[in-house]
């Protein structure tokens, strides 16, 4: 305010000169008009920065004097806050997208255990509406005793396992709460349905491989105790060779059955192939082969294979899938009974393999689960025809690997159909995959 007081004081001497000039009245009136300007100078000036000051984001008007800088001062600080208030929202909005993508539900709650905020994932894990269950408790929304014990505690050490049901399913979920802030809490939810399963899966995989085990060496060592107690006169020759013989063949179920894991690991574990044509012509012949090998004359086999149709894929793998199909059906049909095997195209472009046969069938509730390890409709029965257990599920890995289809039909006392339906994309002409096959690939078909 230097300026306009500078400018007065020019004025008031000018009247004064006026005054001494000419009157004294003549003075105070030049005085007068000249605080008269002055006035109507800030005037209009304050009414253009009570007008600016309606819209602080648009820059200030173009004044003179003392009102200039101070209002560029303002302006610089103002657009210095609405930078750092951008910068904060942007900040903000990039937390809140981040919780959103996290793959755990989050829930943010006040004091009083309402709940203020919650990303997607818990809304799903908790049947939430994000738009009207904030400011409800949070004992409204997981009503749960166990739930509530947990949270009314002073502290929290660990997570909470919650069993909870909804939308057609049944999930575990894992529920911690967290302090944070000001009397805040944060509750964090993960789904561990999943894991569940898999330690199960696990746990069953372990028990069922130590009851498969445990029958052979049992055998064995049976016999090896009878071996080593009995004189050697005591038994004969053929007594002898009978013992034996029975010890390889457990011995020999032994060995099938660690092969069999260690070639479901390596299908579980290791990513597909590029793959080569596969022959499939010649993958089927040799594995009927080894199924009427194996049969010994006692089924009717039937076959319709189309040729010229190959598979771009695994050929161990794939003579793996096919020939645990036919010795399934060889060992769950009666003697007389007829096994037919079909490799032809399919209505929607692609392939299909089948092998059906008229053995005994299995109930529908087991067809399901029948891919699993281990998994026997009849353990006896199994055991009695050298299965494994595996072999499903083998199939079922190496169908997967060629985004192949594995399809199962069967009742009981009507036979069975098992058959891997290839899509057109992994189909080629056999020419080519008997080419590839000549190049070096003798080695595939075992």
């Amino acid at each position: 305010m230097i300026r306009p007081a500078i400018c007065l004081v020019a004025w008031a001497a000018f009247a004064w000169l006026c005054g001494s000039w000419l009157s004294r009245e003549a003075g105070w009136a030049v005085f007068t008009l000249g605080l008269l300007a002055v006035m109507a100078i800030q005037h209009r000036r304050l009414a253009r920065v009570s007008h600016w000051a309606g819209n602080v984001n648009d820059p200030p008007p173009p004044i003179r004097g003392d009102w200039a800088d101070i209002l560029a001062s303002v302006y610089r600080a103002l657009r210095k806050n609405r930078q750092d208030m951008d910068l904060l929202e942007r900040q903000a909005q990039g937390i809140m997208q981040a919780a959103e993508a996290l793959p755990d539900g989050v829930m943010t709650l006040d004091d009083a255990l309402r709940m203020t905020w919650c990303n997607h994932e818990a809304a799903r894990h908790l049947g939430l509406d994000p738009s009207a269950d904030p400011g409800h408790s949070i004992f409204n929304i997981v009503r749960a005793p166990e739930f509530a014990r947990y949270a009314k505690q002073a502290h929290w050490d660990g997570p909470l396992l919650l069993r909870v049901a909804g939308d057609g399913r049944d999930a575990t979920l894992q529920i911690q709460l967290i302090p944070y802030g000001l009397n805040r809490l944060l509750m964090v939810t993960r789904d561990i349905t999943q894991l569940e399963k898999l330690e199960t899966t696990r746990k069953d995989f372990v028990a069922n491989v130590s009851h498969e085990l445990r029958t052979p060496l049992t055998v064995l060592g049976g016999f090896l105790e009878t071996l080593r107690d009995l004189p050697p006169e005591a038994l004969s020759n053929a007594q002898r060779d009978h013992y034996l013989d029975l010890m390889r063949e457990q011995t020999g179920r032994m060995q099938t059955i660690v092969e069999d894991l260690l070639t479901l690991s390596t299908l579980e574990s290791s990513p597909p192939d590029d793959g080569v044509p596969v022959d499939m012509d010649a993958v089927i012949a040799t594995a009927l082969a080894q199924a009427q090998a194996l049969s010994g004359g006692r089924h009717v086999f039937e076959q319709r294979i189309e040729k010229g149709l190959g598979v771009h894929g695994n050929a161990n793998e794939l003579s793996s899938a096919v020939l645990n199909l036919l010795t399934n059906a060889v060992r769950y049909t009666p003697p007389g009974g007829t096994i037919s095997v079909t490799w032809e195209r399919s209505a929607t472009g692609g392939a299909r393999y089948a092998v059906r046969d008229t053995g005994i069938g299995i109930a529908a509730q087991h067809l399901p689960r029948l891919t699993e390890r281990f998994y026997r409709v009849d353990r006896g029965r199994s055991r009695a025809t050298g299965g494994t257990g595996l072999g499903l599920a083998i199939t079922k890995h190496v169908a997967m690997r060629h985004q192949a289809s594995l399809h199962m039909e069967s009742r009981p006392n009507a036979g069975s159909l098992f058959a891997l339906a290839f899509p057109a994309t992994r189909l080629v002409t056999a020419n080519v995959a008997a080419k590839n096959q000549d190049a070096g690939a003798d080695g595939h078909l075992k």
